[in-house]
């Protein structure tokens, strides 16, 4: 093994990168579709334990911070400890962390116990970069594109069966949703020790030299100091912003509408797991058609489709209104990820772009955080009142990604 900053690290037999494109869409569609779990049925949940009918909104907003919260000081250093320990064992940290939340989740008998295993959801962020980073350093460079819209499906294609199916087993009385977090355990236990079981890294850079405080500001600076990355972030975060700032609130659109929460699970995983479904198949499509048309283009036309999508939900007097905005609402999310991933990918000079795919989704991290404190001071003046605010802060994001240069560069 070498040592210092000369020469590279050999490792057992590589996994290839169709392979971990393979291990790696199963992971990220089952952490996918077990955190939908907390995201769409968490207003349903938070009655299970006790909180007020009126005070169910308020702490949505505030939880769904807090998912991010607590976490989002370590995401940089996980790039850096996934370089100087190995990637894998990082990323399947992240699904050991999803078990424990789960089961905390399955034995929670108040509100203040339900909080303290949503607080823990932050210490499993960062893998999708890492992810990223892995897959891009197996892939051949004519494949690149292609392997990383295929793996933009995974996430979706989660929070598409996640909802529909949790939703129907909890209808149908399969299990509650204290049980259905159970089994949310078990799949994360399943997917880490899957990880560690078939996937292999190859041969890797030395380890770097230096604390990992130091090497996690460096990173920042590398991944924040570049014009594109900077405008980029800058675009991602504030879209996702104003998606966030409604998106905790979206299962109680159902509930609205519906009277009451009683059977209502099904309902929600139907709207909002055809809206992700839409997105997992549109994630491909949009990574051809920013390569023919610019990435540019499409940020922008995401970015409005989110607006107009924002506007439906808010305007919807039925279930079939209440789709057709949760669709476009995920649509434009699906469109914008794979985007922002592309263009990272492809355009971000090559000294750069390990650390940038590290730290791809802390624009999303603090745009959660802010999204659900301010979604949850939004609320208290009616759920209208969040919808349009995101609405407004959508366009505002299509103003700002016109700044983007019109070719695919770096």
């Amino acid at each position: 093994m070498a040592t210092g900053t000369t020469g590279v690290i050999a490792t057992r037999r590589a996994t290839g990168w169709i392979g971990l494109l393979v291990l790696f869409g199963i992971a990220s569609t089952i952490e996918a579709g077990t955190v939908s779990h907390v995201f769409r049925f968490l207003p349903l949940y938070l009655g299970t334990v006790h909180i007020p009918l009126s005070d169910i909104p308020t702490w949505t907003g505030f939880l769904n911070a807090a998912f991010f919260l607590f976490g989002l000081p370590l995401v940089p250093f996980w790039g850096v400890w996934a370089e100087r320990y190995g990637r894998i064992p990082i990323i399947a940290r992240s699904a050991f962390v999803e078990m424990v939340v789960f089961a905390l989740l399955w034995l929670a008998q108040n509100g203040w116990e339900a909080a303290f295993a949503i607080l823990l959801v932050g210490f499993q962020l960062g893998n999708t970069g890492v992810m990223l980073t892995a897959l891009r350093s197996a892939t051949p460079q004519g494949r690149v594109g292609l392997a990383i819209s295929l793996f933009g499906v995974a996430p979706s294609l989660g929070f598409a069966l996640g909802p529909a199916a949790g939703g129907w087993l909890v209808d149908h009385n399969v299990l509650n949703l204290h049980t259905l977090f159970a089994v949310d355990a078990v799949m994360s236990l399943g997917a880490g020790v899957m990880l560690l079981a078939l996937a292999r890294e190859g041969t890797r850079p030395p380890r770097p030299a230096g604390s990992a405080t130091r090497l996690a500001l460096d990173a920042l600076r590398l991944a924040f100091t570049g014009r594109l990355t900077r405008i980029v972030f800058a675009v991602f975060g504030l879209a996702y912003f104003a998606v966030q700032i409604a998106n905790p609130f979206l299962p109680l659109l159902v509930v609205r509408l519906h009277g009451s929460t009683a059977g209502v699970a099904g309902q929600i995983g139907i709207v909002f797991g055809a809206s992700a479904l839409l997105g997992a198949l549109l994630s491909p499509l949009a990574g051809a058609a920013g390569d023919r048309y610019g990435f540019r283009q499409l940020l922008v036309g995401a970015c409005v489709l989110a607006a107009a999508g924002l506007g439906t939900l808010a305007l919807a007097s039925n279930l079939i209104w209440l789709t057709i905005g949760a669709v476009a609402l995920g649509a434009a999310s699906a469109t914008a990820i794979s985007m922002v991933f592309a263009v990272l990918a492809t355009a971000v000079p090559e000294e750069r772009r390990a650390t940038t795919l590290n730290l791809v989704l802390v624009p999303i991290y603090f745009s959660s955080v802010a999204g659900g404190l301010a979604g949850a001071l939004l609320v208290r003046e009616g759920l209208n009142t969040v919808l349009w605010t995101g609405a407004a802060v959508a366009l505002v994001a299509a103003l700002l990604s016109t700044r983007l240069p019109s070719a695919n560069r770096g």
